[in-house]
C-alpha cells in the first residue's frame, strides 16, 4: 500500500473543523502541532504598526494515495485557502516507507476495494 504525507498549516481557529472534513473525506487520523509561527507575502500588523505573530497550526495527515487528492482539496475548500490570502496552504508529498500503520492497513484496502 502507497501513502502520500499531506501537511497543512492553517490558522488555528480553522484546526478542528480541518480535521473534521479530512476524517469525512476519508483520513483515518492527523496529528497537530500546535503554535507554529508563520508569515505569508506580507507581514500582519497591529493598528499601532507593530508586527504581529499569527499563531498556526501544523496539521499532518498520513493518507492512501488513492483518497489523498480529494482529502487535499476538501482541506482546501473548507479551509479557504484559495479563497482568502493567508488562510494556510496544504501540501502532499510522497511516502517511501511506513512503519505502524499496519493495524490500519486491512480496513483502507477493503474501503478501496468497496469504492471500485
Amino acid at each position: 500500500m502507497r501513502f502520500k504525507l499531506i501537511i497543512a498549516f492553517v490558522d488555528d481557529v480553522t484546526t478542528n473543523s480541518i480535521v473534521d472534513a479530512a476524517r469525512k473525506a476519508g483520513a483515518t487520523g492527523a496529528t497537530v502541532i500546535n503554535h507554529a509561527r508563520g508569515e505569508g507575502l506580507e507581514k500582519k500588523k497591529t493598528f499601532m504598526g507593530l508586527s504581529l505573530d499569527v499563531q498556526r497550526d501544523v496539521i499532518l495527515f498520513l493518507v492512501e494515495e488513492h483518497k489523498s487528492r480529494s482529502i487535499l482539496e476538501t482541506i482546501n475548500r473548507v479551509g479557504g485557502f484559495d479563497i482568502n490570502p493567508g488562510q494556510g496552504i496544504a501540501i502532499q508529498i510522497d511516502v517511501e516507507d511506513a512503519v505502524g500503520v499496519a493495524h490500519q492497513v486491512q480496513k483502507i484496502s477493503k474501503d478501496i476495494e468497496d469504492e471500485l
